[in-house]
């Protein structure tokens, strides 16, 4: 049996079976000899985590290798658009409220940092990555239930600097928070 094959008992008679290396497809279960194939559906390790933050499927090839994060996940934080110009995402207050209630300030600074990052992040573009080197929020309004919309707009977009301001706004449009982040562009180091 090969290495990375599996042994399955089906019925009196047992089959060893071949995993393909390239397409993580079972590729024979008969032993007749296929020819190796690359799919691009065989969905990768954060796949069901993007699928949860509403990434939209364009971008899980640019997102497969790290997913959204951890942070991202725990806080509920949802995609609704994803560009340079313009991202938007829904946070649960339930879950992310600080003793008295309502939603923990720094939740609020979560969601602008993550919002700001990845609006960056495709700024950026292939072969760079971002770093947030500035981040500062005002808080206007506390909110104890529902769910709170992050919208982040550009202010810059350019080669080594961007900067966005996210809005924080609750079920009926009242503004929650405003904060701001600075990214800084960098090139990727060949590894």
């Amino acid at each position: 049996m090969p290495e990375s094959g599996l042994n399955l008992t089906t019925g009196p008679v047992a089959v060893d079976v071949a995993v393909g290396t390239e397409s993580g497809l079972v590729v024979s279960l008969t032993g007749a000899s296929l020819v190796a194939m690359m799919d691009n559906f065989t969905p990768g390790p954060f796949t069901d985590e993007l699928n949860a933050a509403g990434v939209p499927q364009e971008l899980h090839g640019w997102l497969s290798r790290y997913g959204v994060g951890s942070l991202v996940a725990k806080m509920g934080i949802k995609f609704l658009e994803l560009s340079p110009e313009r991202t938007v995402a829904t946070m649960p207050v339930e879950g992310n409220t600080q003793v008295a209630g309502i939603l923990h300030g720094g939740a609020h600074v979560v969601l602008a940092e993550t919002l700001g990052s990845f609006a960056a992040a495709l700024h950026a573009g292939a072969g760079r990555h971002v770093v947030g080197i500035e981040v500062g929020a005002t808080h206007h309004r506390s909110i104890a239930s529902g769910l709170v919309t992050g919208t982040c707009t550009a202010i810059h977009l350019g080669g080594t600097l961007a900067t966005h301001e996210i809005v924080m706004t609750d079920d009926h449009g009242r503004r929650l928070s405003t904060a701001r982040i600075t990214n800084m562009i960098r090139e990727n180091r060949a590894r």
